[in-house]
């Protein structure tokens, strides 16, 4: 009988930044053996170019809906950011796929990540 491998000695980080582009995708793989749990970070700054500017995020998980929000871009003649934090539990076996999609009117993406962090 095959023993399962024992938890790695640091907690698994994963992170994708696409400076200023406009979707973001991290994809976790799976792992055979154990159950893993991420907090996960996905953020968006921009800088507003004018009045009426507007920012939106949009974050699916694994093809469904997660969080979608739009909102007007504050802080003129500096950025602005909109973040969303989740958790998830991923069982043996299945991997983790995480899209993060923008729009921007009157703004300049400067800066698209997300983050994922194993926690204990």
């Amino acid at each position: 009988m095959k023993k399962a491998p024992s938890a790695p000695a640091k907690p698994e980080r994963w992170r994708v930044d696409v400076g200023d582009g406009d979707v973001a995708t991290l994809m976790i793989p799976p792992d055979s053996f154990r159950t893993r749990r991420f907090e996960i970070d996905c953020r968006l700054v921009v800088r507003p170019l004018g009045p009426g500017a507007q920012h939106a995020m949009r974050v699916d998980v694994d093809g469904d809906l997660e969080w979608s929000r739009r909102a007007p871009t504050e802080n003129p003649g500096q950025t602005d950011s909109m973040d969303y934090h989740f958790r998830r539990e991923l069982p043996p076996g299945k991997p983790l796929r995480i899209v993060v999609k923008t729009e921007a009117r009157l703004v300049r993406r400067v800066r698209l990540l997300i983050e994922a962090e194993e926690q204990d």
